[in-house]
């Protein structure tokens, strides 16, 4: 039986409407904008995309010096309030990122959980530690770029 999938949520919110935010993660595109460089993190699939749901996107990145490919599925697509990616085939035995779009006095709260296990468990365990270091960092700086790219 596998174990519980772990979880890494984070949040950010910007001083934006829903509709303006949640247009920008349509893009598909813009999701090599907002990986660190040294992910090396490209789309494969053709291009322009029409995100919907049952999209298949299929993207190639660098982790920990090994080269991937990596194709995810939008399981669930509502905008502007959410949306669901999963991994098909990729580095992680289990990827289910929910991603929300919140509306307040504020603005829009970008809101991220992830629901994931690592592959070849018991053993990947050992290196828990370095991916949840590494997934927050990555994390960390979509919410920069984000804020970089859409507050002018």
């Amino acid at each position: 039986m596998p174990p519980k999938p772990h979880i890494l949520e984070a949040s950010t919110t910007l001083p934006l409407g829903c509709e303006e935010v949640f247009a920008f993660f349509a893009e598909a595109q813009n999701l090599e904008r907002i990986t660190p460089p040294e992910l090396k993190f490209r789309i494969i699939s053709p291009t322009p995309i029409t995100i919907a749901a049952g999209t298949l996107i299929d993207y190639r990145l660098s982790l920990f010096g090994l080269s991937f490919t990596w194709c995810s599925r939008i399981s669930h697509w509502d905008p502007p309030h959410s949306f669901v990616d999963e991994q098909l085939k990729g580095p992680y035995s289990f990827w289910h990122h929910t991603h929300t779009f919140t509306e307040s006095s504020e603005g829009t709260a970008i809101g991220d959980r992830v629901l994931y296990r690592l592959p070849l468990w018991p053993l990947s365990e050992i290196g828990l530690p370095l991916v949840k270091l590494q997934l927050k960092r990555i994390f960390a700086y979509r919410q920069q770029a984000i804020r970089a790219l859409l507050i002018r």
